[in-house]
């Protein structure tokens, strides 16, 4: 039966969210362990929650044997089941409150395998969970900096807690968030906005409630519903609103003064988390220094300026060949342009970071870049999307939405997958690109767009214009200037160079030293063909930082990861135990080298990165051919 763990790794860089990975995880180990029932719990005391189940009602779960799972952290069995703790590891103190899960099987399987199971889904765990962390924090930088923008279009200050509270609420998803301003001499909080509040302000004593801990103390505060003793109900009974769980954090100007707090009430979907608390008291920063005065708001642009430098870091274009030579060049005599420019190239080349590059390289930068994925965009949906709607548009339009045309106004918006929208979507989004006005959905009233438009596809559109699957005029309308990213395969050393750049990467996010390639790692990640470009190796690197156990990645960490493609015939056959399947890997791709060789063995062990007497060496102990000669040569 093949070994479940590195399918278990590999489900790690396929899914984004965890609640994906622990469904898909369990059929896996269902399937391997042939068993009765299988479930995943989550804890977060005292309450348990069944992630996912097989084979079992979520009630009959015994919850019992999960928490005396953890209690003992160790693996536990009773009555058939078998309870593993899936002990995810945390790298940052204040992840300690996060739910701890444990696995629940019912069947004929070793306490050994599911101890070495959970193992590997604790890892996979912890790498979505780290995945998810950086989406949130790069969605948080996306939020901060418009709300930035939106401060330096207007120095009256209730209309900007009124925009600060509002993406508050959007950014954290909860019910309401409001700015707490501390009046110091005279011992009181104003509230705004305070929804439910004649006037729209609330005032309470400094010390009372959450708020007034916070802004005492200086410290944040998470409260959840086990904690809902300590919220003051008085304030309910006035806005006739339910409090369950509170996120409240300082507000304090540069130079240190406490100014007052910023409260988010009632996250949607459960408790507020570590993440959340890290986010706000970031927010919280940025509002500071609008809120001290609108004579700073020089201090606050220079905030702005370092989120659009530190932005602009992020999308590094790393390589040294010539190929990435041009680009980077191209990319400077075009950026501070309006030109209409066509990315191509295959999936995972980078097309995205290109895109990004000439945003933060022209007088744009300090607008925003909002990335469309137009294989996304149904027929139904394109409008809306980059248009926007009018309420009462449409069923469900609740509300008036600016589309992406004008979020995105002053900046750049990076139409991805071009060559996937449908020809009327084509014909609507040619006529805003001459026009530069847009209507919303619902709206007769013109709006004027101001927006640089870049394009990416890895389709070849000069064969989809002449199939008619592609307008020709809007093909030449945004093939101004054309850009193909070459494959990685095509890119001779920056392999290593992009390798080592996101090892370095994820090596200081997981909180250890950067590792080192082996020689024969080197070669290995040389040689590899990389069908998914930058991505593929990208996702290897953050698999290695989190996995590998030493300082130095050798070839053999290797061997699972770049296995050959679905497509290709298996190195290896189907049901042999762990030890049996990497010897039968090593024997086939010995002998695979040497046929690439043709028959030179001393070619094959430069290729694979060994020594030619420690590959015979190798050779004899899998039991292959070497030739007697050889063999002598070998222990010599």
């Amino acid at each position: 039966m093949p070994d479940i763990v590195p399918n278990l790794l590999r489900l790690s860089s396929e899914v984004v969210e965890v609640a994906k990975l622990l469904e898909a995880a369990l059929d896996l180990i269902a399937t391997y362990a042939s068993a009765e029932a299988a479930a995943i719990v989550e804890a977060a005391t005292p309450d348990w929650t069944v992630a996912a189940a097989r084979g079992i009602a979520r009630s009959q779960v015994p919850l019992d044997l999960a928490a005396e799972t953890l209690e003992r952290n160790d693996v536990i069995a009773a009555q058939r089941w078998l309870a593993a703790p899936l002990n995810a590891p945390r790298r940052d103190a204040l992840e300690s409150t996060s739910p701890q899960c444990v696995l629940l099987v019912r069947g004929n399987i070793a306490k050994d395998r599911i101890a070495s199971i959970g193992r590997a889904l604790s890892d996979a765990i912890a790498i979505v969970e780290q995945r998810e962390r950086a989406a949130e924090q790069l969605e948080r930088l996306r939020t901060i900096l418009a709300i930035t923008q939106d401060w330096q279009q207007t120095n009256e200050m209730e209309t900007l807690l009124v925009r600060m509270a509002e993406a508050a609420t959007r950014l954290f998803d909860c019910d309401r968030a409001s700015i707490f301003l501390w009046d110091k001499p005279n011992k009181t909080i104003v509230g705004r906005p305070a929804l439910g509040i004649q006037g729209g302000e609330l005032r309470l004593l400094d010390d009372v409630g959450i708020v007034g801990q916070v802004i005492q103390t200086g410290e944040p505060r998470r409260v959840s519903m086990r904690d809902a003793r300590e919220i003051d109900r008085a304030v309910d009974k006035k806005t006739g609103y339910r409090t369950n769980t509170i996120l409240c954090v300082p507000l304090v100007s540069p130079n240190g003064t406490r100014l007052g707090a910023f409260e988010l009430l009632n996250k949607r979907d459960g408790a507020f988390t570590a993440d959340d608390q890290r986010g706000l008291v970031e927010l919280a920063s940025y509002a500071a220094v609008a809120l001290e005065s609108t004579q700073q708001f020089a201090d606050l642009l220079e905030r702005h300026e370092k989120l659009v430098e530190q932005a602009a870091q992020d999308t590094l274009l790393v390589g040294k060949s010539p190929a990435i030579q041009s680009i980077r060049n191209t990319i400077r005599r075009i950026a501070d342009t309006d030109l209409a420019v066509l990315l191509l190239g295959e999936n995972g080349t980078g097309k995205e970071v290109v895109a990004r590059s000439i945003h933060f390289g022209s007088r744009r930068r300090k607008h925003p870049f909002i990335a469309v994925n137009c294989a996304a965009l149904t027929e139904t949906l394109l409008e809306s999307e980059l248009f926007g709607h009018e309420k009462g548009a449409f069923t469900d339009a609740y509300e008036a939405r600016a589309g992406k045309f004008e979020l995105a106004s002053g900046g750049t918006l990076f139409l991805d997958e071009i060559g996937d929208m449908s020809l009327a979507g084509q014909a609507k989004l040619l006529r805003v690109l001459e026009e530069k006005t847009i209507v919303r959905v619902g709206g007769s009233k013109s709006i004027y767009t101001d927006v640089r438009v870049l394009a990416a596809t890895n389709q070849k559109l000069a064969e989809l214009v002449r199939a008619k699957r592609f307008r020709e005029d809007l093909y030449f309308r945004l093939n101004v200037v054309s850009l193909e990213l070459p494959p990685l395969r095509e890119r001779g050393d920056d392999v290593m160079l992009l390798a080592e750049h996101f090892l370095r990467e994820f090596s200081r996010r997981a909180g250890r030293r950067a590792l080192k390639f082996t020689a024969s790692a080197r070669k290995r990640l040389e040689s590899h063909t990389w069908p998914g470009n930058v991505r593929e190796l990208r996702n290897l690197m953050e698999r290695l930082a989190y996995l590998s156990s030493g300082d130095r990645v050798e070839a053999e960490d290797l061997a699972f990861i770049l296995s050959p493609s679905s497509s290709a015939p298996s190195l290896v056959a189907d049901g042999l135990q762990l030890n049996e399947a990497t010897h039968e890997f090593q024997r086939k791709y010995i002998q695979q080298s040497i046929d690439r060789s043709r028959g030179n063995v001393s070619q094959a062990a430069r290729n694979l990165g060994v020594h030619r007497s420690n590959l015979y060496r190798k050779m004899q102990q899998l039991g292959m051919e070497t030739g007697e000669e050889e063999a002598q040569d070998a222990e010599l």
